[in-house]
């Protein structure tokens, strides 16, 4: 009966093997050595035979896997929190690359410097106003402008601002503008790093709360601010952050996030003097606007305890949302022995004033998937609309029928699925403010509802202002 040799996995069977080896298995295979040697002395000699030679096929393939010697270190353990030398360590190392990184920049003499050579290289004849370059001259100006602009001396940028001029040049005040809002984007990236505690490229709320109130001294709007308001002021310019930026509620937001929305642009706009009441009105982060948020709240307030029940919310914008609706409010929400707190109700209002956008739909959608399914059918539907027919009812009105509205309704989405209507579904559809309003307010519903004679009043209003 002939032995069956095992070979460990991963070894090759075409593999050369030594003569030793060879003459083993032929002395195994027909017992040549059957009588000369134990059972035991066999298995010892093909375990070392087999050793021996197994180490010389991986030896023999060792200078191909060098290069995994190469590979780079990518994982790097973060400080606990006890071991305070290495997170003061890792904390000045941070500081110093973020110092080097800032040094890199232009600063402002190095930027009027770039301006006035723009300005002397320019070619004619002007548009308008704009004076041009080609890309001669703009090479050029790349020369002269040092080390830190060659980064903005390329044939891609300058492709990316050539437009339709017929000289082949592109505008000095559009190439100096994205300069600056290079720079510019830099910078805030630097400055929000250094709040940016753990190192990992996000702002938990704390950081960002620190980073507001630093930079308040330095905007002009605000000025007019008391101190004992601060802590308002930033809580509810935080709010916006994290409720667009932190849909999943994980409690930080990415620094590149913050960077790619508008909102940090809308802070920054508070530096501007001479910035005018309309939009200050518009700007979230505005001192009128903060204090506006802050006075409603304070004015629902009636027993001045520092939170809102459901009765006093109820009292929000017009006093008509159901109450079917704010029953979702403080079952989905998080409140403190049934009441809500300011921080809740800053992510209330901004759901409610900006239905248009994503977030705001998916926090209102919550609300309304009454079975948490992802998606509303028309037992969901109805479930918010027959709230809408009672006060209908309360306030002497005749009741809609709900078969009409749903079918409005449905006709409006468009879902994917003509029975369910999920999220997507009304953020594609670009009607999920009109669709969420019609079942959680009656004056929405009765805006919505009379719609066209509303239109017909503004017609006859603006004609007959014209006539005058």
């Amino acid at each position: 009966m002939r032995r069956k040799l095992q070979f460990p996995q991963g070894t090759a069977l075409n593999e050369p093997l030594g003569p030793e080896w060879l003459e083993f298995r032929r002395s195994v295979e027909y017992g040549e050595d059957k009588g000369k040697k134990s059972e035991q002395e066999l298995k010892d000699e093909e375990m070392d035979l087999f050793t021996k030679y197994y180490s010389e096929w991986k030896g023999g393939r060792k200078n191909t896997n060098e290069f995994y010697k190469t590979i780079p270190r990518f994982y790097y353990r973060l400080p606990a929190e006890d071991e305070v030398l290495l997170q003061k360590l890792r904390e000045e190392s941070r500081a110093v690359f973020l110092q080097r990184k800032s040094r890199e920049l232009l600063d402002n003499e190095e930027l009027q410097n770039l301006w006035f050579l723009l300005d002397k290289h320019q070619i004619p004849p002007m548009i308008g106003e704009e004076a041009m370059i080609n890309y001669e001259n703009f090479l050029k100006v790349g020369e002269k402008a040092g080390p830190k602009c060659k980064q903005f001396f390329t044939a891609k940028v300058f492709a990316k601002l050539l437009h339709t001029d017929s000289y082949g040049r592109v505008s000095i005040m559009q190439f100096f503008n994205y300069v600056m809002r290079k720079v510019w984007l830099h910078q805030t990236r630097i400055g929000l790093s250094l709040y940016d505690v753990a190192g990992q490229g996000y702002l938990r709320e704390s950081d960002l709360e620190n980073y507001i109130l630093e930079l308040i001294p330095t905007l002009p709007q605000l000025d007019g601010l008391e101190k004992s308001f601060y802590s308002f002021y930033v809580c509810t310019a935080v709010r916006k952050f994290f409720f667009f930026l932190d849909p999943l509620r994980t409690g930080k937001i990415k620094i590149q996030d913050i960077l790619a929305c508008s909102f940090l642009d809308d802070l920054l706009e508070l530096r501007d003097e001479e910035l005018s009441k309309e939009s200050q009105e518009t700007n979230w982060f505005s001192a009128p606007s903060a204090l506006r948020v802050y006075g409603q709240y304070l004015n629902l307030d009636k027993d001045h305890n520092g939170m809102l029940s459901k009765e006093e919310l109820s009292r929000y914008g017009t006093a008509t949302m159901t109450n079917v609706f704010l029953d979702r409010v403080f079952q989905e929400c998080l409140t403190y022995d049934g009441e809500m707190d300011y921080k809740t109700y800053l992510d209330f209002v901004l759901a409610l004033e900006n239905r248009k956008e994503p977030a705001a739909l998916q926090y209102i959608f919550k609300l309304l998937d009454i079975e948490n399914k992802g998606y509303l059918n028309v037992f969901s539907l109805n479930y918010f609309f027959r709230a809408i027919q009672e006060l209908m009812k309360i306030h002497g009105q005749d009741p809609v029928s709900f078969q009409d509205v749903k079918d409005e309704i449905f006709d409006m989405v468009k879902p994917k699925d003509p029975l369910k209507i999920s999220l997507q579904d009304l953020i594609n559809s670009n009607q999920g403010d009109t669709v969420t309003t019609i079942l959680i307010d009656l004056n929405g519903f009765w805006t919505y509802e009379n719609r066209e004679a509303l239109v017909a009043n503004d017609n006859e209003n603006s004609a007959d202002l014209d006539d005058t």
